[in-house]
């Protein structure tokens, strides 16, 4: 189907995690949230507008925010109640179609093409998916909508927060033609500085520039780059059918040297994994363990389990041998971030996750129940109280 006629749907919530600590808590709502790592080396996961207006950035150091902004509230991330709205969110989507490209947990892409006729243009499509999605979560989200990926999310970006934005083909040249060459999508910090030592700073610079010129510069990247400048995209939304992995990791506020301080640190992301993958009815094959030394060299260690699982201590037992391996393989073992997923699921009934470990499954459906009803974290293994109050 060619490009111009599709109807492509971007929604991206309006500072996402910094918006739900103020829903669930309205005393914070007209103040400037910080949702970061607390530690001396942590590092914003978004905060909000309030924010936003002394300069603090995502991804920026919780330091240098502190610096810019130092009567902010600064609070650590909650990943499992994220995970409760976004499930919400998501549900909006499926109402709408099922063509869902998830790009994170506030974040997707719509292909909304084959809707229109049941449910009416593309811009009544996106003013319900706001409002329902306020129904349901009392947050609002920017939609951008465009005949392609780039056009619409270009759009939400134009319109936040809280807006709804549609760039027509026809209209892309004059939108896209001003606009700093940094802001075209897949250009990087790298990918913009050559563009700049060609003399290309705007993206109507870019589209106009000689090809063969480009492809001396960027090599194969140059005709991607100068399509995306004429405002074309031909890439799907492509359908993510399943989780692909679950996560936890920590970074030290001081670097971690002692081995049995490490292997605590692991048992508690471990459980932590083994709890997000049951709460969805997954059991996962693969275990990866991510190590990283300072300042910045990241390994990874992975390995199958014999049989799949979302038992902690399943989990536990393969990510402490190859942390263990690891470890004795390094002269001086030192660690400022430790991590473990869980991948390669199957999609099981419950009851039947821990059959061949009925200790595990009893061990961790109590953990479950009384970590549902206090809070996560309210019960832990005896291994992993060595971590707590300490980063």
């Amino acid at each position: 189907m060619p490009t111009a006629e599709r109807s492509i749907i971007h929604v991206d919530m309006d500072a996402f995690y910094a918006s739900v600590e103020q829903l669930d808590r309205p005393e914070l709502r007209g103040l400037p949230v910080i949702v970061a790592g607390l530690g001396r080396r942590g590092v914003v996961s978004t905060c909000s507008y309030e924010a936003r207006r002394y300069g603090v950035r995502s991804a920026m150091p919780t330091a240098q925010a502190r610096r810019l902004c130092p009567d902010g509230v600064y609070l650590s991330p909650r990943a499992d109640r994220y995970e409760e709205v976004s499930a919400e969110v998501f549900a909006v989507f499926e109402g709408i179609t099922p063509q869902i490209e998830g790009l994170s947990l506030d974040e997707a892409f719509l292909d909304v093409t084959a809707s229109l006729r049941l449910l009416g243009g593309v811009e009544a499509i996106g003013r319900g998916i706001k409002q329902d999605i306020r129904d349901r979560t009392g947050l609002t989200a920017s939609v951008g909508i465009g005949p392609n990926k780039w056009l619409a999310k270009l759009a939400s970006e134009l319109s936040k927060p809280d807006g709804l934005l549609r760039i027509r083909a026809d209209e892309a040249p004059a939108r896209l033609s001003p606009l700093p060459i940094g802001r075209l999508w897949t250009v990087g910090k790298v990918t913009e500085q050559a563009l700049h030592r060609l003399g290309i700073r705007t993206i109507g610079e870019l589209a106009a520039c000689d090809p063969a010129r480009l492809t001396r510069a960027l090599g194969r990247q140059a005709t991607l780059l100068q399509a995306l400048a004429r405002g074309e995209d031909e890439r799907a939304v492509e359908p993510v059918r399943a989780e692909q992995s679950i996560g936890a990791e920590h970074t030290f506020d001081e670097d971690v040297v002692r081995l049995d301080m490490a292997e605590a640190w692991l048992l508690r992301q471990c459980e932590r994994v083994a709890e997000r993958a049951r709460a969805r009815g997954l059991a996962g094959h693969t275990v990866t363990v991510k190590l990283r030394e300072p300042p910045f060299v990241t390994h990874t260690r992975q390995a199958r389990l014999g049989a799949p699982s979302a038992s902690a201590a399943d989990i536990y037992d393969v990510a402490r041998r190859l942390l263990n391996v690891w470890w004795q393989t390094q002269p001086t073992p030192r660690l400022r971030l430790l991590g473990v997923s869980l991948s390669g699921f199957d999609r099981r009934p419950q009851e039947d996750m821990f059959a061949s470990a009925p200790m595990a499954a009893a061990t961790d459906q109590v953990q479950d129940r009384i970590n549902l009803r206090f809070g996560t974290g309210s019960l832990v293994r005896a291994g992993s109280l060595r971590t707590r109050g300490r980063g």
